[in-house]
């Protein structure tokens, strides 16, 4: 039996730090992978994962809808809209490369999976630089972006609010409490009939969407506001056995295989 093939794009980040001691200085430049979590949570199932880094998506996110169409589902996580606008053609030599979003869009329409999961660099993100508003992705996507700093910091955190019929396939096999999230993208939940809310934020934080479906064309979308791992979602979401069901029963509704 074949799997289902699941493209992530994201989730990585280089980082760059001056030590100073005394007199004397260093710098140091450290490389992180955020999508650990999920990855070994797909380990020997059903789905195979492909893991794309942002900094490779830059130039190796295909750019034909056959490419694309190689996958089931691709999860956007982490990873800004100019990471796939301003391929080095185009920033550095001036010359026109296929709109990656529109093909995103268009793969989605003509039967794709897409995902998008929160983070600083998702939705529009931290100081709105995510830039994910009125683009063709968000177009795919049940919800809509804010058109500056989404960000919702809960430091002590909160626990979803499940609003959505417990016989969703997506809420199947969950059981009892959700553990508690740091923080989310806030965005707009789409008023469309194929549109459906499975899980907020408490009222007392805004009773914002957390888990929203939607279908467009022949294919289906999901917006997941949180995080896939740490900080967002600390380690005991992680290690709650809710976490592997859930993102299982995403990719397995998104793309159709259940």
């Amino acid at each position: 039996m074949s799997k289902t093939k699941v493209l992530l794009v994201g989730e990585s980040w280089v980082s760059a730090a001056t030590h100073y001691k005394g007199f004397d200085q260093f710098g140091s430049v450290t490389f992180h992978l955020g999508a650990e979590p999920l990855v070994k949570a797909l380990k020997d199932s059903e789905f195979e994962l492909e893991y794309m880094p942002a900094h490779e998506a830059v130039e190796k996110l295909p750019f034909t809808i056959e490419g694309l169409s190689r996958y089931d589902a691709i999860i956007l996580s982490d990873i800004g809209a100019n990471s796939l606008l301003l391929h080095p053609d185009v920033w550095l030599h001036g010359k026109t490369v296929p709109n990656r979003l529109k093909l995103l869009r268009d793969w989605t329409r003509a039967g794709g999976g897409l995902v998008m999961v929160g983070g600083y660099f998702s939705f529009q993100g931290i100081d709105g630089k995510a830039r994910w508003h009125r683009t063709a992705v968000e177009e795919a996507l049940p919800v809509t972006c804010l058109p500056n700093d989404d960000r919702l910091e809960i430091p002590e955190g909160f626990r979803p609010s499940i609003t959505g019929s417990k016989d969703h396939p997506i809420l199947a096999g969950i059981e009892g409490e959700w553990p508690l999230l740091l923080g989310a993208n806030e965005v707009i939940t789409k008023d469309r009939d194929d549109v459906e809310v499975l899980a907020s934020l408490p009222e007392d934080e805004g009773g914002h969407p957390l888990l929203v479906t939607g279908r467009y064309g022949k294919g289906r979308t999901v917006a997941w506001t949180s995080d896939i791992g740490p900080h967002w979602l600390p380690n005991s979401f992680v290690e709650w056995p809710g976490y592997a069901r859930l993102w299982k029963n995403v990719l397995s509704w998104v793309s159709k295989a259940a």
